[in-house]
């Protein structure tokens, strides 16, 4: 068992296959932190229900127990577990420039890139036919592009999005599972298409996948 730092709660990732709840569950395996992954119901009824809102309060995956500990949003719990049990692996010191940059990364896979390809997924996917809008999809697309054109730019030199592989890789490769699964990898991003494939082969991103 390799990990680190203070000794481990019983953490529990509440997991629905595709979901954000796949940078936690890769994170661990990185880590090697031991952990349960259960496997919810995610229909309307579960995630109405009281016992679900308790742990997560909008409904949505994922959410993770660790002892008494209950939080939600993917990111948290990222970060959580590193600053707790990685002791200093897959991410650099805080207060560094590379520490800068690995927030930087962190925040723009979620929070600038994942933002159109949420709105892509709902316009496509999960709202009712009647109710998408073709044009929000053609804006989320050119906007995911321009976002796109931020990590080509990075990775075009370097295999990862700092000098080595970090959990900001595994942020963003969860973005741009969804930027795959949408068809915005192309060819006009030779090097992010690449990079992207270094992070599927990584077993932790395959066990992620396979959960």
């Amino acid at each position: 068992m390799r990990y680190w730092g203070s000794h481990i709660m019983s953490i529990t990732i509440y997991h629905v296959s595709g979901t954000r709840s796949i940078r936690v569950i890769w994170l661990c395996y990185e880590l090697d932190i031991p952990c349960q992954v259960e496997v919810i119901d995610f229909g309307k009824q579960y995630r109405a229900s009281p016992g679900w809102r308790a742990k997560s309060p909008t409904g949505k995956v994922p959410a993770m127990d660790d002892g008494e500990l209950t939080i939600f949003e993917s990111g948290a719990m990222v970060q959580y577990l590193l600053d707790r049990y990685a002791n200093g692996l897959l991410q650099p010191k805080p207060g560094t420039p590379a520490g800068a940059f690995y927030q930087q990364w962190c925040w723009f896979a979620e929070a600038t890139f994942a933002r159109p390809l949420g709105d892509i997924a709902q316009h496509m996917l999960i709202r009712p036919e009647k109710e998408r809008i073709p044009a929000v999809v053609e804006d989320g697309r050119q906007r995911a592009g321009v976002c796109l054109d931020a990590v080509e730019a990075v990775v075009r030199h370097q295999d990862y999005l700092l000098d080595s592989f970090t959990a900001a890789d595994i942020m963003m490769g969860y973005s741009l599972m969804l930027a795959e699964r949408f068809g915005l990898l192309n060819e006009d991003f030779p090097a992010t298409t690449a990079y992207f494939a270094r992070l599927k082969a990584r077993d932790g991103y395959q066990y992620a996948m396979r959960v």
